[in-house]
């Protein structure tokens, strides 16, 4: 079995994302891959229903503005190599596999809770990824609240 040549790492901006890059970029180390990490960030008119009669492009201007600023934190802090950074706009698994196919990815790595019971059969955004992905997925499990 070939080691993986370029790993995608879709992060939330949570506090547990220090954790998912260090072991997602340890992997990439040791397999010699390339490391690209990724935050995707819903467009307000569907987290917000789309009824608003106000424009919100500013408001989700600002947000892809901190939300690369954020990223851009988080690699510095993890002292790893990234090949490149992406903010996207969308439905999170859907834009992860259309990044991961973009950039010839052949795995995928998400945080996940571990949810059980209720949570775990309304489905995790890890668990979407999972499901429609071209290649490998790697949950990571987090520690923490959730």
């Amino acid at each position: 079995m070939n080691a993986y040549q370029h790993i995608l790492v879709g992060l939330d901006l949570t506090e547990e994302c220090p954790q998912i890059l260090q072991k997602a970029a340890a992997l990439a180390q040791v397999c010699g891959a390339k490391l690209t990490v990724a935050h995707v960030i819903e467009p307000l008119t569907f987290a917000y229903g789309g009824d608003m009669p106000i424009d919100l492009s500013e408001v989700q201007d600002q947000l892809q503005i901190k939300a690369e600023q954020e990223l851009i934190r988080l690699i510095r802090n993890a002292d790893c190599t990234v090949e490149q950074e992406h903010v996207l706009v969308g439905q999170a698994a859907t834009e992860l596999h259309h990044l991961a196919k973009q950039i010839n990815a052949d795995l995928i790595a998400v945080g996940s809770h571990g949810r059980k019971g209720f949570a775990l059969l309304l489905g995790s955004t890890s668990n979407s990824v999972l499901h429609g992905a071209g290649c490998d997925v790697l949950a990571i499990r987090v520690s923490g609240e959730g």
